[in-house]
């Protein structure tokens, strides 16, 4: 009996195009997160170990896409494996079975490591660059996540004694994000004062 081919699909960040991952597979079930590489938190991913059974294939984009690092993608590759699942990575043109050979094991290590070097150096050059661009002054670092409006409603909701931290979870924000938003409006309410003093 075939199995059934289920898709893994991870994305960095909200605006990334998931559906290219996977494109011109035949796939009958697909399995996205949204979640950065180090994240751990990856409910799909632990969605699609459940669901996965002997004789499926899961086909992911490349390796950098399923694991965190080479210790996780070698737990994952050998989980799914010794269940009789199968594992195809289509950037590496590589499938891994239940046919363990040293071969295979050595092919696994030497292309999680360079997924992972790879990843590395992108990271590198992506702080090499914003620290270019601040010398040259052009950084501008993330846009402001919370609008004048939102802030407005912050503060009413500050003088009513509401507390922080319930203010930033009802805005999806991390408490010290509003800590910063605060401090940054606390500033421009100084400089205000200074100029017109």
């Amino acid at each position: 009996m075939t199995g059934q081919r289920v898709g893994y699909v991870r994305v960095s960040t909200f605006d990334q195009n998931s559906a290219r991952q996977l494109e011109n597979e035949n796939i009958d079930r697909v399995f996205s997160d949204k979640a950065s590489g180090k994240d751990i938190h990856r409910p799909q991913l632990k969605e699609l170990l459940k669901f996965v059974r002997e004789g499926d294939t899961v086909v992911v984009h490349s390796m950098d896409r399923l694991a965190r690092n080479l210790d996780d993608l070698r737990k994952i590759v050998k989980d799914l494996t010794s269940r009789d699942v199968s594992i195809k990575f289509i950037k590496e043109n590589l499938t891994f079975d239940n046919q363990v050979s040293p071969m295979s094991n050595l092919l696994l290590s030497v292309m999680g490591a360079f997924a992972e070097f790879e990843r590395s150096l992108i990271k590198e050059r992506q702080r090499e660059g914003i620290e270019l661009a601040k010398k040259r002054g052009v950084y501008k670092g993330r846009r402001s996540s919370l609008s004048k409006e939102n802030m407005q409603n912050i503060l009413e909701r500050l003088d009513s004694g509401e507390a922080k931290t319930a203010i930033a979870k009802s805005l999806g924000i991390s408490r010290e994000t509003l800590y910063q938003h605060l401090r940054k409006m606390s500033d421009r309410l100084d400089n205000k004062k200074k100029v017109s003093a």
